[in-house]
């Protein structure tokens, strides 16, 4: 069993940034993705940003040259990293991991959630 447990949010002003973690208890194995999604009120949750157990990143057109998601495998953390952040940035954070044994995203796969920061950036 995996558990993630976000922090780093909070208020800032436009302009400004944040850095995300995201502690993962439990171990993963394997192949995996790692990835930050958000969720603003009213709206769907929406991918941010992810990362591959080898590495590979990709970004939501919306935050490519502001955010960076990294991680750092002996400590079991996850970060994103927000500067220039703007008003529409604002929203829950939520953190997780899916494990892909096959190597793919499918029935075998395990998704763990965690449980959302928030982030408000105001203008």
């Amino acid at each position: 069993q995996v558990q993630l447990v976000e922090s780093g949010g909070g208020l800032v002003q436009a302009g400004g940034s944040l850095r995300l973690s995201c502690a993962a208890s439990g171990s993963i194995f394997g192949i995996y993705v790692m990835g930050w999604y958000r969720q603003a009120p009213g709206k769907q949750r929406e991918l941010v940003a992810t990362i591959t157990s080898g590495g590979s990143t990709n970004y939501a057109d919306s935050v490519k040259g502001r955010f960076t998601i990294s991680r750092d495998n002996a400590k079991n953390t996850m970060y994103l990293q927000m500067n220039s952040l703007k008003p529409e940035d604002t929203a829950v954070y939520y953190c997780k991991t899916s494990t892909l044994p096959s190597g793919r995203y499918d029935s075998t796969s395990r998704d763990y959630w965690g449980q959302g920061t928030q982030v408000t950036v105001s203008s």
